[in-house]
């Protein structure tokens, strides 16, 4: 494996009844207070009293940010951060999914930026500090909350792309499966596609002697197929949304990838598709990781054998390794398919109109991949072949 540091000071608060913690955690960073959120779920479920009541009692000084989209914009990025700057913000606070954490996120390096936020997002400045802020998490996905990464889109100019800091970590996280019993059955279908796609880009790398990264992310993998059917059929069993939740943060903490670089293209590839088309982004995923896998298989089909046969139970009697390999790849698609998630992009209406573009915003800043490289042609292949 390679030489690795790994650092994660996310205090995470996992369990039943523990937005109690709200009040001490968030009591350590000021009184002047962003809240962030998204749509009207957060109200209509009750979180939102049950967190202003406690702001309320902290004697805070709470301001308001609502309406993150599912891909966050860059528009409202802008208007957090004018609110913070205008009202001397000393703390966010992000209630919701990984959208409106990543969106806070962005918020807290702007804030302490003077030039222009995008800069920041489009990597040209390096944010080198950032507003404290912390998480109650109401999807399990993106694992956001235990991470340092977020991924904005530029709508105006449909470029979407993701960027990190050791800034921009959580200071803490809440997380009560309680407040996912609300979360519909397709975006619980979206959220668990989305965090298999995050282990599969850790579990494709060029590195050497991982066995014990390998079976942490086999057993992840393993959890969610065991569990996804029989949640989507009991949306409101605490022990299996406990159980979907903390996948999601394993999923992308930075503990599954130490000791490796994994590949990340088909993430680079999804975020060009919805920067153009704004759908969701693990149905993106959904459709486009099994045209990756196919397309770079042979750079090390033994890779793609093993995580057939440890996850997918694929026999190898009488069948090559590719062989082997290629049907762990169908039987990927043909789990996703029976949560319900997407499996071409016609079936969000896309056609080949607009390949090209997508191809460009995909390729621009230059060829990408850590398992395998790919260029203009190699893009425009996955997204003919995810038709």
């Amino acid at each position: 494996m390679n030489n690795f540091t790994f650092y994660n000071p996310t205090k995470l608060i996992f369990g039943k009844g523990q937005l109690e913690q709200l009040k001490t955690e968030a009591g350590r960073f000021g009184k002047k207070i962003l809240l962030v959120y998204g749509g009207g779920s957060v109200k209509r479920s009750g979180l939102y009293d049950q967190v202003m009541d406690v702001l309320n009692d902290m004697n805070a000084e709470v301001h308001e940010l609502a309406g993150v989209e599912p891909n966050p914009r860059l528009t409202t990025v802008r208007k957090g951060i004018d609110i913070c700057k205008e009202n001397g913000i000393e703390f966010l606070l992000a209630v919701g999914g990984g959208s409106v954490i990543d969106c806070t996120k962005a918020i807290a390096a702007g804030a302490k930026y003077d030039g222009d936020v995008w800069d920041i997002i489009n990597r040209d400045v390096f944010a080198a500090e950032a507003l404290p802020f912390g998480t109650v998490l109401t999807l399990a996905a993106t694992g956001s909350e235990m991470n340092a990464g977020s991924v904005i889109t530029n709508w105006e100019t449909q470029e979407k792309y993701g960027w990190g800091s050791p800034a921009t970590f959580p200071q803490f996280s809440i997380l009560d499966p309680v407040n996912t019993f609300t979360v519909p059955k397709n975006q619980t279908v979206y959220g668990m596609v989305d965090m298999m796609s995050h282990v599969f880009e850790q579990y494709f790398h060029a590195a050497t002697n991982t066995p014990l990264q390998d079976r942490m992310c086999e057993g992840v993998l393993q959890t969610v197929i065991e569990t996804g059917p029989k949640l989507l059929n009991d949306l409101e069993n605490y022990e299996l949304r406990e159980t979907i939740l903390y996948n999601g943060t394993i999923a992308l903490n930075g503990m599954l990838q130490m000791g490796h670089q994994g590949d990340w293209a088909t993430h680079n590839i999804e975020h060009a598709v919805s920067a153009v088309y704004d759908i969701p982004h693990a149905g993106g995923l959904a459709i486009l990781f099994p045209n990756w896998m196919k397309h770079v298989m042979d750079e090390n089909v033994d890779r793609f054998k093993q995580v057939a046969v440890r996850v997918f139970n694929v026999d190898t009697e009488g069948k090559t390794d590719k062989e082997v390999a290629l049907e762990g790849v169908d039987k990927l698609r043909e789990f996703w398919s029976s949560l319900g998630a997407p499996t071409r992009l016609a079936d969000y209406d896309i056609g080949e109109d607009k390949l090209d573009l997508m191809a460009d915003r995909a390729m621009a800043k230059g060829e990408f991949g850590k398992f395998k490289k790919l260029n203009r042609e190699d893009v425009l292949a996955i997204l003919r072949a995810s038709l």
